[in-house]
């Protein structure tokens, strides 16, 4: 399929600029064009009530549907930026939106970014914010059995990772994941590294090298650097896994949906046709971002039944 027009015209722009490299960027430069492109995002919901709060060390930011009851369905979310980038700015229209269409409570985490902090750093802190949120759930106004781990890029795999972590400590579990093109192989075995890695804006150079600044001290294969290989998947909850036709990712998300299969957990996967990494953020330009907005909300509801 082609692309979107206004995805087409984003790419366009971008290669007629020469295909700027993140590789080459100054930390600043890249995080401060990752919220400079939060213009293609769209109108901002105002139909939501948004409150910074602390849970003991850790800061998250509370998206809630106006006039909500007392305890609602979550949705716990780690943003995407390749490790490097992103936060509660770049994320925040998203974030807004689904608290609205999914009238659930969205609580979003910051976790520490490299180079300044390497792994496990943003593994450990999304992990500590799960555990908090389910602490704190009376008070956050939380339904502990409807709380759904989702990420983008990045934010996808800490979601993975996540969840297997607390597997391991048999302590909870969310009542479903939802990986949005999940960055899941440091190593980047795939075709689709190739095909998509160079034209489409979030390029190889960009994936990889946020990879190369957080994972600076340890070996790739690790299980928590690549969990794609990993053989521990039995006993999650179901998962989703969202797939981007000119994604450098996406041959990966379609071969974790496998894997998750082959180990025996309920999961589904959809490849959306036309749009890049990233097209999520970009509902101001594209129809497929709006339509997965309401995609996931309606992920999230199902859950309540």
């Amino acid at each position: 399929m082609t692309l979107e027009k206004g995805i087409y015209n984003l790419v366009e722009d971008f290669i007629a600029a020469g295909r700027p490299s993140s590789r080459f960027m100054s930390i600043d430069a890249r995080r401060e064009g990752y919220v400079a492109s939060t213009v293609l995002a769209g109108e901002t919901e105002q139909r939501v009530k948004v409150e910074t709060l602390k849970l003991e060390d850790l800061t998250v930011k509370v998206f809630s549907p106006l006039n909500a009851p007392t305890a609602l369905p979550a949705v716990i979310y780690y943003h995407g930026g390749c490790f490097v980038s992103g936060g509660f700015e770049t994320h925040d229209n998203q974030l807004r939106q689904l608290a609205r269409f999914g009238n659930c409570r969205v609580i979003a985490i910051q976790y520490r970014l490299a180079p300044e902090h390497t792994f496990p750093a943003a593994h450990d802190d999304a992990e500590k914010g799960a555990d908090l949120v389910w602490q704190y759930a009376d008070q956050l106004g939380v339904d502990k059995n409807q709380i759904t781990l989702c990420g983008d890029s990045a934010g996808g795999h800490l979601a993975l990772v996540t969840s297997l972590r607390l597997k391991a400590k048999a302590l909870w579990q969310p009542a479903q994941l939802i990986l949005i093109y999940p960055m899941l192989d440091a190593t980047a075995s795939f075709e689709s590294y190739s095909l998509n890695g160079k034209d489409y804006v979030i390029t190889r150079d960009t994936l990889l090298s946020g990879y190369e600044m957080y994972l600076a001290k340890i070996d790739h294969r690790h299980p928590e650097a690549s969990p794609l290989w990993r053989d521990d998947f039995h006993g999650l909850p179901p998962v989703h896994i969202i797939t981007a036709e000119y994604d450098p990712l996406c041959d990966e998300g379609e071969a974790l949906h496998q894997h998750l299969t082959e180990q025996c957990v309920t999961c589904t996967a959809q490849r959306w046709l036309g749009v890049i990494h990233g097209f999520f953020q970009l509902g101001g330009i594209s129809p497929s971002a709006r339509d997965l907005m309401h995609d996931i909300a309606w992920r999230i509801n199902l859950a309540r039944r």
